[in-house]
């Protein structure tokens, strides 16, 4: 079998990747719903994988993978891989879990850090938080986990008084600088409303920047303890942020009994080196769509567990392409393995135009792993010509 095309469509605000066979066999792949503009940088590496047999998963990868980047540059790679594995999978019969090793659990937990409702008041009281916090708490999918944004991942900085700095309003995530007494009393009080909430039912996490000092991640860590906080996330590096900076870690986690998580923005396992082998965080969150891909994330998962590190992925945008890589992988990580952010079918006419999304349907914060050869997942061609735009018109020409 043998790669005869990768074609690329902006669909729903996503890049998607289809690798087409000579076998009239294909693959999918997707990145975030929020990153169209990485259609030429996925286009880039077409011919660098034509030609290859895709089912030769690592040969083609070790190809292409050097040439990636840190979020959200790791996308392209990441999603060529998840389309690989689809091949591989429908080529062999088999669900793609089964090609990496088979699953060591038959449901596989998930947390919300995406299911969100419209804030009450103007949404910056405490009591807002408590009330938009009820009604994730209460939605049918029985959340297990719940992730809350706080700090400068939320919004805060824009709260007059809340830290010593100008807040910048554009771009992903510039801001950093000390929080203020009154800002870090405002920051205390939110969460624990939220707490109040949600009591010893559902886990609460707190997604908290990038931009905390190392000093203020600490006083926060530890005024959280005994609370039984899941994790806090990206308080001093985090989304958007290219680089990984263990020591920061290290002057915080080992200090305090709340885990420290980080690790969305990270691309390949190379670059999670020191933050495990030196045990900088308790949690890990690689995204599958930018870290490198599934098989990538599973080697991480891997070495995180033989140093005590659970895992959690990231995954909020990562859409229904996404939710099915991540369910997949789940299937096979081990024991460390707590829960991963559920992606959404958004919007919902995505269920329309591929068969198999329902099979990736919660229940009780958990999804049965399916058993339909690769990701399970298949475009239905004259529905989704619906959405595609006039110069992707071509996405499902052989």
């Amino acid at each position: 079998m043998k790669i005869t095309d990768l074609k690329v469509a902006i669909i729903g605000n996503a890049p998607v990747v289809r690798i087409t066979t000579d076998e009239g066999i294909d693959g999918v792949g997707a990145g975030e719903t929020a990153k169209p503009y990485l259609k030429p940088m996925i286009e880039f590496y077409r011919d660098m994988v034509v030609g290859k047999d895709p089912t030769d998963v690592e040969r083609v990868m070790l190809g292409i993978r050097r040439m990636g980047s840190f979020k959200p540059w790791g996308t392209a790679v990441s999603a060529i891989e998840m389309a690989l594995w689809d091949i591989a999978g429908k080529a062999a019969g088999l669900p793609t879990y089964k090609l990496l090793g088979g699953k060591i659990r038959d449901k596989v937990q998930v947390y919300n850090g995406n299911v969100r409702y419209e804030m009450e008041g103007d949404g910056r009281e405490p009591e807002d938080f408590a009330k938009n916090m009820q009604k994730m708490k209460d939605h049918p999918y029985n959340f297990s986990i719940i992730k809350q944004a706080v700090s400068f991942h939320g919004g805060m900085q824009n709260r007059e008084g809340f830290y010593y700095g100008t807040p910048v309003t554009q771009g992903r995530y510039p801001n950093r600088g000390t929080i203020t007494p009154k800002g870090f009393k405002y920051l205390i009080s939110v969460v624990e409303a939220m707490l109040d909430v949600l009591g010893d039912d559902v886990g609460l996490a707190l997604d908290c920047g990038p931009g905390m000092t190392v000093p203020d991640a600490l006083k926060f860590a530890k005024e959280l303890e005994g609370s039984n906080i899941m994790w806090l996330e990206d308080m001093v590096t985090g989304d958007y942020s290219p680089f990984v900076l263990a020591d920061l870690y290290t002057q915080i986690t080992p200090y305090t009994s709340t885990p420290i998580h980080t690790g969305e923005q990270i691309y390949l396992r190379q670059n999670f080196v020191e933050l495990i082998e030196r045990n900088a965080v308790n949690v890990l969150g690689p995204d599958v769509a930018d870290v490198g891909g599934i098989a990538e994330m599973k080697f991480i998962a891997e070495y995180a567990d033989l140093h005590g590190i659970l895992f959690a992925p990231h995954g909020t945008f990562d859409g229904l392409i996404g939710l099915a890589a991540q369910t997949h992988l789940a299937a096979v990580l081990p024991e460390n393995y707590i829960a991963f952010e559920l992606p959404q079918a958004k919007p919902e006419w995505w269920l329309d135009i591929m068969d198999g999304g329902d099979q990736f349907a919660v229940t009780d914060s958990h999804i049965d792993v399916p058993s339909t050869p690769g990701l399970g997942l298949t475009f239905i061609p004259e529905e989704t010509k619906k959405y595609l735009r006039e110069e992707d018109a071509d996405f499902f020409d052989n």
